[in-house]
């Protein structure tokens, strides 16, 4: 038997709520803890209860994480999915199934390495709580799977201790079906299976975390001191995560708190609120989702045309309208960077992983009140809600960026404080917080038309004149935005690729399938918008530029087709909107198409 280690693609079929994701973690931190390269997506349906769920991990030397057309072990627990399972798997993987299923077994076929484990027979000793037993059902799974494939027991026995800390009685009764699992397949999986793991230094100094509690830490970090929101998936475990992390970093030694968290009544309260703790001086955010970032887009105007610093975090999901709640898109570019009536486009930050969550949630207050202006930082729900391989995070080392406040002594220095005058000529006005004791640091805000001293006027030659210095501060915003960067260098390559967000975890991988084509391509990475030069420049070097799009309407496409039109003709969209996560040889197939 030729052995294949640490390169092997899973699939575990369960039904909704019947706690297999405590199952599928443990799995994951286990090869994660071995020093194995992995990465797990789960799809789940957005009922509470009782439709299939997936879980699919991926383990691969290389690191690649994108979702792999092979499949080597197939992990049935649910009859109503159990014949898609079965078609999903390669011949000669192993279908693992619940031997208890009532199911036509004329759906096995002799392609397959068929293993039954009959559960039922293996928890009742376990417990007597027949609720207990089905959650326990799939830590069996867990120790099947970990003695076929050579999961280190001793590191399984670790990651559990870790994972249910709260009480030894747990962990010694979650240990006791893994190892009934274990010994289950030990003696009665008799055949040759060739796909097996073993420890690897490849993950020295990395952790494992999903973004949307990288966000929170980065936050926390970042000096954000006030967070409101409306639950909404995929978005809501970064505000509960951003009050764990305050609670423990952002408390004094007597206990105070020097921070706020609010759950709003609706979207539109939550973000008025954080435009109202903007104003006051704080450092404010809140989390979302599409529905909400519609919801929110009056208020996102206001923060605009008033000046008023602000921080969304879109986790976005399928839409439009509900759409598909529990799975990942990247369609909300075009609200995000222009919602609000009228005239207006925002700074948009764009993460590939956890790691840049972490950076770009400093990065956003920074620039939020070094610009006067909303920020959206885009996330989805692959990078927000699954599990990521990162680097340790560095304590940021450079001090907040509070940008042009004018305080009591700075007022006396001036004859005159005009909210609205652009000083410096760089289109950013200094502003005054509340408080400042100083009688020319009082102002009036407004949403309405407003002169360089803030009093409502119609004028039409103020009002063009004040839209025009916004439009100075949407260009003027570039040079704090993350610069793109040029991930991959090919040889003499004369087709360009760009991708952004979580699309860059297939773009490794799809290089490697192109090259060996023998096509040699170019890659950048963009990290924000609006767009810099530095995209006009990689766009004019190559005869075809393909962008990775993960919406229907190639949303980036056309603000690369509209920023520089002359470049249009040679930029085409590879689009990717079925609600599962980007795979690369889903993108390969495409632009071998296309080409």
């Amino acid at each position: 038997m030729s052995l294949v280690m640490n390169d092997l693609n899973i699939r575990i079929g369960t039904v909704n709520g019947t706690g297999s994701q405590s199952s599928n973690q443990i799995i994951i931190k286990s090869l994660f803890r071995m020093g194995i390269p992995v990465s797990g997506k789960n799809l789940f349906p957005s009922n509470i209860y009782g439709l299939p769920t997936w879980f699919h991990i991926r383990v691969n030397e290389q690191g690649f994480t994108s979702f792999s057309e092979n499949l080597n072990i197939v992990i049935a627990m649910n009859k109503d999915s159990i014949a898609k399972d079965i078609e999903m798997l390669d011949d000669g993987g192993l279908f693992i199934y619940n031997a208890d299923l009532k199911f036509d077994t004329v759906l096995l076929n002799e392609k397959h390495i068929n293993f039954g484990i009959p559960f039922k027979e293996l928890v009742t000793p376990i417990s007597s709580s027949i609720k207990l037993r089905k959650l326990l059902t799939n830590m069996i799974y867990v120790g099947a799977l970990a003695q076929i494939i050579k999961i280190d027991r001793e590191v399984l026995g670790e990651v559990v201790g870790e994972f249910f800390k709260s009480k030894q009685s747990v962990v010694d009764i979650n240990l006791a079906a893994i190892n009934a699992g274990y010994d289950y397949a030990a003696e009665n999986f008799k055949e040759d299976f060739s796909y097996q793991v073993r420890k690897s230094d490849r993950l020295n100094n990395k952790i494992l975390i999903d973004g949307n509690t990288a966000g929170a830490i980065g936050s926390v970090f970042g000096g954000c001191s006030f967070a409101s929101w409306y639950p909404i998936t995929p978005s809501s475990s970064i505000m509960e995560s951003f009050e764990d992390y305050a609670n423990q970093y952002r408390v004094d030694k007597n206990g105070k708190k020097n921070f706020a968290v609010l759950q709003a009544e609706d979207e539109l309260s939550s973000i008025g609120m954080v435009i109202g703790a903007g104003w006051t001086g704080a450092r404010a955010m809140t989390a979302t989702s599409g529905p909400g970032m519609s919801l929110m887009s009056e208020f996102v105007g206001l923060s605009y045309f008033s000046e008023v610093p602000a921080v969304i975090w879109n986790i976005q999901r399928v839409g439009p309208s509900t759409g598909l709640p529990t799975r990942t898109q990247q369609g909300d570019l075009r609200i995000s960077h222009t919602m609000g009536h009228g005239d207006g486009k925002h700074p948009v930050l764009i993460p590939k992983d956890p790691t840049e969550c972490f950076d770009f949630a400093g990065k956003a207050f920074d620039i939020a009140e070094q610009m006067q202006s909303f920020v959206c930082v885009l996330s989805d729900l692959d990078i927000g809600m699954n599990q990521w391989i990162s680097n340790e995070f560095a304590y940021p080392k450079e001090s907040l960026k509070r940008g042009k406040v004018l305080n009591e002594e700075d007022l006396e220095k001036v004859a005159s404080f005009k909210r609205y005058e652009d000083v410096d000529g760089d289109s950013v006005p200094y502003r005054t917080l509340p408080g400042t004791h100083s009688d020319k640091a009082a102002y009036f805000t407004r949403g309405t038309g407003h002169n360089l001293d803030s009093s409502y006027t119609e004028d039409n030659l103020v009002y063009e004149k004040l839209m025009d210095r916004l439009a100075k501060k949407e260009i003027e915003v570039k040079k704090f935005l993350p610069k793109p960067l040029l991930e991959h260098k090919g040889d003499n390559a004369k087709i360009g690729l760009i991708a952004y967000g979580s699309t860059h975890q297939a773009m490794n991988e799809l290089i490697a399938k192109l090259k060996h084509d023998g096509l040699e391509v170019d890659y950048l990475r963009v990290r924000a918008l609006p767009l810099t030069d530095d995209v006009n420049e990689f766009v004019s070097k190559y005869d075809k530029v393909f962008v990775i799009d993960q919406n229907r309407d190639g949303q980036m496409t056309e603000f690369v087709q509209t920023t520089y039109p002359m470049m249009a003709s040679k930029v085409s969209a590879v689009k990717s909107y079925d609600g599962l996560p980007v795979r690369a040889y889903d993108l390969h197939k495409k632009i071998k198409t296309s080409l």
